[in-house]
């Protein structure tokens, strides 16, 4: 009987999976581009009879750039990042399609059901803004940010409270934005804390057992 020799073709190579970056700087700079595109819209910089134009920015900085940084933090078993990333996305995603129901469809709408959204949304944002506690503060503040600027724009379409509160706190999200790509990538980079994100705000302890 002839032994079968096996060749090089035959073996399974098993290379180890290639570790991911940091997709934080994706994420916050694709918020930061579009909450500063619509910020200075609502404080009243651009005019808001159309704004269509704001689509392709909630689409692809807000949204997009967001979902990626979000599957690939889970990919990277961050729970916090990919959750956070995900649904703010899906978020965007679902303000670009607001702006573009009135702007070219003639059919009827009513933006309290847009509240209605936020207001759903605002809960899991609160939820999120609890969670970024135990990250850094950068974050906290950023999270805040997002809660304000949602809870402002909800009154803003229940109660017709100016725009400009809506402008002023994602002016602020943009900035903090900003600063949490840029402390993230060029700490990254250098292997050294440049730009300080803040220890946890909350640290819980374990149970003893």
């Amino acid at each position: 009987m002839v032994e079968k020799k096996s060749s090089e073709s035959d073996k399974e190579i098993n290379n180890p999976p290639l570790p991911a970056a940091d997709p934080a700087p994706l994420g916050l700079i694709g918020l930061a581009v579009a909450t500063l595109v619509l910020g200075l819209t609502d404080l009243g910089l651009a005019s808001s009879t159309n704004k269509s134009l704001m689509i392709p920015w909630a689409i692809f900085l807000g949204a997009t750039a967001q979902l990626i940084a979000g599957i690939i933090d889970f990919k990277r078993k961050n729970i916090f990042g990919g959750t956070a990333f995900t649904l703010y996305a899906m978020l965007w995603y679902s303000v670009a399609l607001t702006l573009y129901i009135p702007a070219f469809t003639g059919v009827g709408y009513d933006m309290t059901h847009y509240a209605f959204g936020l207001i759903g949304f605002l809960i899991f944002s609160s939820i999120m803004t609890m969670a970024s506690l135990m990250t850094n503060k950068v974050l906290v503040i950023i999270l805040i940010f997002i809660d304000l600027a949602i809870g402002m724009l909800i009154l803003n379409i229940l109660t017709g409270l100016s725009t400009v509160f809506v402008g002023t706190f994602l002016i602020c999200l943009s900035a903090s934005s900003f600063y949490g790509a840029g402390a993230t990538l060029l700490n990254t980079m250098a292997g050294r804390i440049v730009l300080p994100l803040g220890k946890p705000i909350w640290t819980p302890t374990k149970p003893k057992t």
